[in-house]
C-alpha cells in the first residue's frame, strides 16, 4: 500500500528574496552614491542578506528545490565573503585590488549566469531577477578592473533595480499566499 505524505511546510523562497532584495538595494544604494559603506550594509550583509539566505536555501533543500538551494545559500555565503573582505584588510590581510575584485565580482557574474540560464522555462519575475543580477556583476567587474566610478554608479542604479525584482517576488509569494489568489503576478 502505497501512502503520500503532503508537504504542509511553508515556502522559504520569499524568506531568500526579501534577504536578498533588500540587502542589494541597500548595497546598490551605497554603489549608486547616495552614502558612504556603512555599518547598517554590513549588518545587513551577515545577519539578512548572509545568514538568513543560507537558512532559507537549507530550507529548499529540505523541501527537494535545488535550484533555490543552490541560489540562496551560494548568495547568503556571497553575502558572507563580501563583509570579509571590506573587514579583514582590518586585521592585516591585505585589501584586494581593481584585478582581483573584478576576477571576483566576474566569477560571481559567471555563477549567476548559469542560473539565469535554468529560469529560462520559469517565470518573467526570475527571468528579470537573474538577468538584472548578472549584468549587475559584469558592470561590477568591468568598474573594478577600470577604476570607473561612473560605471560603478551606474551599476549602483542597475542593481536597485535587480533588489527591487527580488523583493517584489518576494512579497508577491507571501501575498499570493495569505490572499489565497493572485494578486500579483509573477
Amino acid at each position: 500500500m502505497e501512502q503520500i505524505i503532503k508537504d504542509t511546510t511553508a515556502n522559504p523562497a520569499s524568506l531568500g528574496l526579501f534577504g536578498f532584495g533588500m540587502t542589494t538595494i541597500l548595497l546598490n544604494i551605497h554603489n549608486a552614491g547616495f552614502f558612504e559603506l556603512n555599518s547598517m550594509i554590513m549588518g545587513m550583509g551577515i545577519f539578512f542578506g548572509g545568514i538568513q539566505q543560507v537558512i532559507a536555501g537549507i530550507m529548499e533543500w529540505k523541501k527537494g528545490n535545488g535550484f533555490g538551494m543552490a541560489a540562496f545559500t551560494s548568495y547568503g555565503f556571497f553575502w558572507l565573503s563580501l563583509v570579509a573582505i571590506w573587514l579583514l584588510p582590518l586585521m592585516g590581510v591585505t585589501k584586494p585590488d581593481g584585478a582581483s575584485m573584478g576576477c571576483y565580482l566576474g566569477i560571481w557574474g559567471l555563477f549567476t549566469l548559469a542560473l539565469f540560464v535554468g529560469t529560462l522555462n520559469g517565470n518573467t519575475i526570475s527571468k528579470l531577477i537573474f538577468g538584472s543580477l548578472v549584468i549587475l556583476f559584469a558592470l561590477l567587474a568591468a568598474a573594478s578592473f577600470t577604476g570607473s566610478a561612473s560605471l560603478h554608479t551606474f551599476a549602483g542604479y542597475e542593481g536597485i533595480l535587480c533588489g527591487f525584482f527580488a523583493f517584489y517576488e518576494g512579497a508577491a509569494i507571501v501575498i499570493n499566499d495569505k490572499i489565497g489568489r493572485k494578486v500579483l503576478p509573477l
